[in-house]
């Protein structure tokens, strides 16, 4: 498993691979623009030389770009599905540059809408981002559930894949606060087997590609994102030890969103921490 962190691309997104050697980190994730602005950012053939260069010379082996949050490939106006649009449509392009595992999205949302409708728009969005981009997958990340957010259930995963046309780009990145807070259970050997099994009966075969590791500040089913760091929430150490060693993610980038002990995200000892959990998961599946 490929263990690592978000980290800024302050300065270039070479930067951003430093900062993750720094924490001992596997694999980083980043925005690949300002995630409180629409312009997307375009890459120089310098910047990706240089990106590449440092990867290649690094123990950091993923890459993940997140794409930001004001995108909402379901949204009802068509000026919010445009801007959606051409901004995935530029984070997948910059994934192909660099070399990307892949884009992690957050479908979007139904607001107060009809929710089969919403899934319907936002598979067409993400259809034209595939169709418009060459090369990097597209994960779609399951949420918390709040409000009228796409991506609760498995079933909802596999209708906008459904809806995209079922590109073979398409996965899914997993996050087990979201899928605690949204009212799967996961704490245990079984019950997290359990769900990954939905989850492919769901999605299709060889669709799970990343993860997020966060603990849940808030309890199971109540549909509120809130990361806590690992241990420090209701998953607590032994669920997050349940999902670090689970067999079937083995080989997947795994990132840390844990908001760290003063709140600029994961710091190296906690990269170690989990390192650790993992190891004692595997230990007590043996």
């Amino acid at each position: 498993m490929l263990i690592g962190a978000h980290v800024s691309p302050a300065g270039g997104p070479a930067k951003a691979v430093g900062r993750g050697e720094e924490l001992g980190a596997r694999s980083i994730q980043i925005f690949n623009q300002n995630p409180r602005a629409w312009k997307p950012t375009i890459y120089s053939d310098q910047q990706i030389e240089e990106f590449r260069a440092a990867m290649a010379a690094s123990q950091v082996d993923s890459l993940l770009i997140h794409a930001v949050y004001l995108l909402n490939a379901a949204s009802e106006d068509p000026e919010i599905r445009a801007k959606t649009l051409a901004s995935l449509t530029a984070s997948l392009n910059a994934g192909e540059a660099l070399g990307a595992t892949a884009v992690v999205l957050h479908p979007g949302s139904a607001k107060d809408g009809d929710v089969g409708q919403a899934i319907e728009r936002a598979g067409a969005t993400i259809a034209e981002a595939l169709a418009e981009s060459e090369g990097c997958a597209l994960h779609l990340e399951n949420t918390a559930g709040a409000g009228g957010t796409l991506g609760r259930s498995f079933d909802q995963l596999g209708a906008l894949i459904e809806s995209a046309g079922g590109d073979e780009r398409l996965g899914i990145c997993l996050d087990s606060c979201h899928m605690l807070a949204s009212g799967i259970e996961i704490r245990s050997v079984d019950s997290l087997s359990a769900a990954i099994d939905e989850c492919v009966a769901a999605t299709g075969e060889g669709r799970i590609g990343s993860l997020h590791c966060n603990d849940s500040v808030m309890e199971i089913g109540s549909n509120r994102d809130r990361h806590a760091d690992l241990g420090a929430g209701e998953l607590g150490a032994d669920g997050c030890a349940v999902f670090l060693s689970e067999p079937r993610f083995a080989a997947l980038p795994c990132v840390l969103e844990t908001p760290g002990p003063d709140k600029k995200g994961p710091t190296k000892r906690q990269i170690a921490e989990a390192v650790a959990l993992r190891e004692r998961g595997l230990k007590q599946r043996a």
